[in-house]
């Protein structure tokens, strides 16, 4: 059993970091949503099967029961024995995972699928965050793109929209008309009236009048 693939592979996960063994650190590492796939063994206890299902639900994953037992799992993880683990990685999770569906496609075939899914789109968000962050270092910027073509006759002639037409200003009356006053030099003098002084010294307003 020691060479088995699926067993290989968890032997490298627990090597690279990947791997969380025991039920505390699983349970932690669900409720940090860092885990990618709960595994039991064929052999664990109802308690353990329970609280496989519980951190299941707290962290929105996958758990399922491998095909060995608490001390084939222990043996390969350098232990006495192990009852549950947890995948920390999408890629080791989802090789395990087909692994086991090549095995028995019945029982471990959906899932391998989801969760094959769920890692691409996960690397895929991971890419875009690396190519992202790299553009910010290097000063990159959007490809300079042409503008579209226009889309009717007048947009093509380069027609802009008619003008408004401004209203019709009033032409400027000459002084002495409209009923408005106006200044002459010794002082303002009313529309109708004369400005020259009469005889006498006095201003003519309206009839000529004649002071002996």
């Amino acid at each position: 059993m020691a060479n088995d693939p699926i067993l290989h592979l968890l032997g490298l996960a627990r090597k690279a970091g990947r791997l969380e063994v025991g039920e505390e650190p699983v349970g932690a590492a669900c409720r940090a949503h860092h885990a990618r796939l709960v595994l039991l063994a064929s052999d664990a206890a109802p308690n353990s099967c329970r609280r496989a299902a519980h951190f299941g639900q707290a962290g929105n994953v996958l758990f399922l029961e491998l095909p060995f037992t608490k001390a084939e799992l222990g043996f390969v993880l350098g232990r006495g024995s192990c009852a549950m683990l947890a995948l920390t990685d999408a890629g080791f999770a989802a090789s395990v995972l087909e692994k086991l569906a090549a095995r028995d496609p019945e029982r471990y075939g959906p899932a391998a699928q989801q969760l094959r899914e769920k890692a691409d789109r996960m690397l895929q968000r991971q890419r875009e965050k690396r190519q992202h962050e790299k553009n910010l270092r290097e000063g990159k910027r959007k490809p300079w793109a042409p503008p579209p073509p226009p889309r009717n006759e007048e947009e093509r002639r380069g027609a802009s929209p008619p003008a408004r037409s401004k209203k019709a200003q009033p032409k400027p009356k000459p002084p002495g008309q409209g009923g408005s006053a106006h200044f002459a030099k010794d002082g303002p003098v009313r529309p109708g009236r004369s400005s020259k002084p009469g005889p006498g010294g006095r201003r003519l307003s309206g009839k000529f009048r004649h002071n002996p």
